[in-house]
């Protein structure tokens, strides 16, 4: 059987599936074996055979590169941000011959993508257990010793979010044991949530004591609504929330807010046209306008840093 051969007739089927040709009118009638019948004889596309087979395989094994070669579609996954909302919109805005997508996952979910091939750059802000650095051991185990390029995207400062003039005198975590306060919280994965928790270990109280522990959402301005509704006394937040609704803010600490891009695909079209906007006046006027951002390492790499990288070279 020529390999050159795109259409197959029943005899030659047979052949390449290793069955009789009786056979293969009953996969036809009953298994959607792909084949068309031209004067009277049955013909199969060589290629659509080769598929059919595929999908009929078990145990099929996963692909090493999910990710198709870059063609335009730059895809973003990880912990939500407005600013970073805006900036996809300014990349779509002057880019367009490319489309950048986002998937609000969390910071966990966007390393989990990172680590299955599923996304060009990851978003993240996990506080490391010395409180000083982020993201790197998270990275590192969630991707089995292939640690990516770090460049960051901005500080921002962690916080609370609380109505307008504080009603409820809230101070900080230690008031969340009180039976008359009630959060809206991030889901599990968030960085936000991560960092609520080890407050709450700190301050010794448990998640059993505090109302509305348990009930999450998904973004910043999902919590922020509630606050602002009345729903929630109390939301762990980023400040530009607090400044884009007008509701107070209890501040907690400033953290870094890192782009994880595997090194596969750092030099790839997309990732660099992305990368290049962080530097644009364009960008940096978005962020003017947004209390509780600090663009100072904004666009810098953050591992490798330059000396290693030059050192490796």
């Amino acid at each position: 059987m020529s390999k050159e051969k795109t259409l197959l007739n029943t005899r030659e089927v047979s052949e390449f599936l290793n069955i009789n040709e009786k056979m293969v009118y009953t996969l036809v009638a009953d298994k959607g074996l792909p084949a068309s019948k031209v004067t009277g004889k049955w013909l199969f596309p060589r290629h659509l055979v080769e598929r059919w087979l595929e999908n009929q395989t078990i145990n099929y094994p996963k692909p090493e590169k999910p990710l198709p070669p870059y063609h335009g579609l730059l895809i973003i996954a990880g912990s939500n941000d407005i600013l970073l909302d805006k900036i996809i919109s300014l990349f779509n805005t002057l880019y367009t011959e490319n489309m950048a997508v986002f998937g609000n996952v969390g910071s966990m979910g966007g390393l989990k993508a990172l680590g299955r091939d599923f996304c060009h750059v990851a978003c993240s802000h996990l506080l490391q257990d010395d409180e000083q650095e982020y993201n790197f051991e998270y990275a590192q185990e969630e991707l089995k010793g292939k640690f990516p390029v770090l460049v960051n995207f901005c500080r921002r400062e962690q916080g609370f979010l609380v109505a307008k003039g504080n009603p409820k005198q809230i101070s900080g975590v230690s008031d969340l044991g009180q039976p008359d306060i009630k959060i809206a919280n991030r889901p599990v994965g968030t960085g936000t949530r991560l960092l609520l928790d080890r407050e709450l270990e700190k301050a010794g109280l448990k998640n059993t004591q505090i109302q509305g522990y348990h009930q999450e959402f998904r973004s910043h301005l999902d919590v922020a609504m509630e606050v602002l509704s009345g729903r929630a006394d109390m939301a762990p937040a980023i400040r530009p929330v607090a400044s884009l609704l007008g509701l107070d803010f209890i501040p907690l600490r400033w953290e870094r807010f890192d782009l994880l891009i595997s090194k596969e695909h750092f030099f790839e079209q997309g990732v660099q046209l992305f990368l290049s906007l962080l530097h644009e006046p364009q960008f940096r006027d978005l962020s003017v306008k947004l209390d509780g951002y600090d663009l100072s390492l904004c666009g810098k790499m953050v591992f490798p840093k330059e000396s290693q990288s030059k050192t490796e070279e």
